[in-house]
């Protein structure tokens, strides 16, 4: 099964490690270096406007960062359909 993470993207819902509230975790020290890295790495895909939550996934070896427009609340509820 896919959700819809906005933006007219979708993600294998077997692929989500977790999902994140960009307010809330980009205060950590060890978050910011998680993201900082995987934009050097590539492993970003960017929304089109502020983000406000961020997935992460893996999938086929892959590890993929996946920012969204989206509430991690609003989000969360569209894994559990």
């Amino acid at each position: 099964m896919y959700v819809n993470i906005g933006n007219d993207m979708s993600v294998r819902d077997s692929s989500i490690i977790g999902i994140f509230d960009m307010d809330n975790t980009s205060t950590s020290k060890r978050t910011r270096q998680f993201l900082e890295l995987a934009q050097k790495n590539g492993e970003i895909v960017p929304c089109d406007d502020l983000p406000k939550s961020f997935l992460l996934t893996s999938q086929y070896g892959m590890t993929r960062v996946y920012e969204s427009t989206l509430a991690s609340t609003t989000l969360e509820k569209r894994t559990h359909r």
